[in-house]
């Protein structure tokens, strides 16, 4: 026992047994002996297991190398990121401005609709009051709202990407007048419904009624009945009217605000003088005794028809206790609606009033657009087919992402660089001529001589290295014959001989050789090929360059220009012996 308690306290012999021998050797049996204490085991505990510590560092190790080794990959191009997934990206949605009252939250009417069934709509909501806006011309329109929300005052500031309008833009009744910021949303480019023509148009209803009675004339009475109305631009044209009573009113209102029943020629003076105070224009037209009014509403294609009766006997059948009911939509009805919807450009949304006299007689009054006030048990259904309306209008003239062009457009357009290749202008076609013929040489054709595109003449420097000087400078005579007596006479005001004595020589004009042959002057027939021929592109240093210098393309070996350059150097020659014979 004392040989086997000496193995177990030896760790190397311990950890070499069999998995649960250990345990078989320390459970007790019925023998005497005693298993190993745990004093024992405290005193020589068994050595921690190197097996998870190991693997602890291995694993560690073995991600820092994967990291480095992908790092390493990543930096030298070898993983093609293209094939990674990439979260998609949600598209910015569209932001709707609603011009409203706070009684109508628009928010619900377009809660799950898309533009172009991509885009998700953002409805900011407001009324004229709370808004102000900057329009720019290449950054469009930056609108800030100040509205109050529960009692806390929300401020944003947003670039509309469409505007829906359900207020009047302008109101002398209420002393509002908001048609800056119409002209501001038209400055920046915004799209509305209805159209900010249409709306900066509807804010004078004479304006309006003037429409009116381009339709009537176009349809006539019969399908257009409309009022006989009487504008006065001021009070000073307000002197009598033929029929009473009359209904008068004053300048561009709402909801029966500013109409006035005039009675008789006495009430109808008293009436031109609160014109006067109220300093703005008037129309009358004849007051009818109306059974019912007719409203003929049109939100794109739908139409609906109501008729309004007076309970409290109020002349104005909008204004006290009144009864509403839907009345069937005729081909009547809808020929107005049809034909007021097409004015100032077409109204999306528009509305036609109309009275029905005792007698039994139409009579159409006045035309609303898109702030026309929704009436009757189809409210809601209205306010989902006007949320239609304009989700399908975004979807027609809202731009979608990434298609807008850019703003800072380059004007005039750039020149490609292949049509300047390909098309050269007229003065690298006048650089590109053939140069004249030498002296006595024979005409060589215009084919036969490539442009010189290497330098242009106007760089290249005469035989004695000078600078060429202006064309303005050299008569087209001396440009003809640089080597002739003439020139030389000109240059020195002597003749030849004493010119050679002298020293002195033509400029840009190597000193020639004295040869003893036989004088030899140009021919005429010569001389006038010449002459009819000049360059006026080609200066005094050009004309000698061309004269005394070998040209580029007379290099390449060309029997026909090897033999030009024979002749010119034998007639140079002979014109220099011309010059020293004496």
């Amino acid at each position: 026992m004392n040989f086997l308690r000496r193995r177990l306290s030896d760790s190397s012999f311990v950890a070499n047994l069999p998995n649960g021998y250990m345990m078989d050797l320390q459970r007790p049996d019925n023998s005497t002996s005693s298993p190993v204490s745990p004093a024992m085991e405290r005193k020589h505990p068994q050595p921690p297991q190197p097996s998870q510590s190991s693997s602890t560092g291995t694993s560690i190790f073995s991600s820092i190398s994967s990291a480095m080794k992908q790092t390493t990959q990543a930096a030298a191009g070898l993983i093609d990121h293209s094939t990674s997934p990439t979260p998609p990206v949600a598209p910015k949605p569209k932001i709707l401005l609603v011009i409203d009252d706070a009684h109508t939250e628009w928010a619900k009417y377009f809660q799950g609709k898309k533009v172009n069934g991509e885009f998700d709509i953002r409805v900011e909501q407001a009324e004229f009051s709370e808004l102000n806006l900057a329009a720019y011309v290449t950054g469009g329109c930056m609108v800030d709202m100040q509205v109050m929300r529960n009692g806390t005052k929300v401020v944003r500031s947003f670039k509309p990407d469409f505007v829906l309008i359900r207020q009047h833009a302008y109101s002398m009744a209420l002393g509002e007048d908001f048609r800056s910021l119409i002209i501001g949303l038209q400055y920046g480019g915004i799209h509305t419904v209805n159209s900010l023509y249409s709306i900066y148009n509807f804010c004078s209803k004479p304006w309006v009624f003037s429409q009116l009675i381009k339709i009537f004339n176009s349809l006539g009475p019969e399908k257009f009945p409309l009022v006989e109305q009487t504008f006065f631009p001021s009070h000073k044209q307000m002197v009598t009217t033929p029929n009473f009573p009359v209904v008068v009113k004053l300048g561009h209102a709402h909801a029966g605000m500013g109409k006035v029943k005039v009675e008789n020629q006495h009430d109808f003076r008293d009436m031109a003088s609160i014109v006067a105070m109220a300093r703005t224009y008037a129309t009358s037209e004849p007051f009818i005794d109306s059974k019912y009014d007719i409203r003929i509403q049109k939100i794109g294609n739908n139409y609906k028809a109501y008729m309004r009766t007076s309970i409290s006997g109020n002349w104005k059948a909008n204004t006290g206790s009144a009864m509403l009911e839907q009345i069937a939509m005729t081909e009547r009805y809808r020929l107005w609606a049809d034909a007021c919807a097409e004015m100032f450009g077409g109204l999306d949304i528009c509305a036609v009033k109309a009275v029905h006299s005792k007698d039994g007689k139409d009579y159409i009054i006045e035309v609303m657009d898109s702030s026309m006030p929704l009436i009757g048990e189809h409210v809601e259904e209205d306010r989902q087919l006007i949320a239609d309306l304009v989700v399908s209008k975004m979807t027609q003239l809202v731009t979608t992402a990434g298609s807008t062009p850019s703003p800072l457009r380059p004007w005039p357009p750039q020149v490609q660089p292949q049509s300047v290749k390909t098309q050269p202008g007229p003065q690298l076609a006048q650089l590109s001529q053939p140069r004249p013929p030498p002296q006595g040489g024979p005409r060589q054709p215009q084919a036969s001589q490539p442009p010189r595109t290497n330098a242009p003449p106007q760089q290249r420097l005469s035989p004695q290295g000078q600078q060429p000087q202006s064309p303005m400078s050299t008569s087209p005579q001396q440009q003809r014959s640089p080597g002739s007596p003439q020139q030389v006479r000109s240059a020195t005001g002597s003749s030849p001989v004493q010119a050679s004595k002298a020293g002195v020589f033509p400029p840009q004009q190597p000193r020639p050789p004295a040869q003893g042959r036989a004088p030899s002057q140009p021919s005429p027939t010569e001389t006038s090929k010449q002459q009819a021929n000049p360059h006026p592109h080609l200066n005094k240093s050009q004309s000698l360059t061309n004269t005394f210098s070998i040209s580029e393309s007379s290099q390449r070996g060309n029997p026909n220009e090897d033999e030009a350059k024979a002749e010119t150097i034998r007639n140079l020659r002979k014109s220099f012996a011309s010059l020293f014979s004496d």
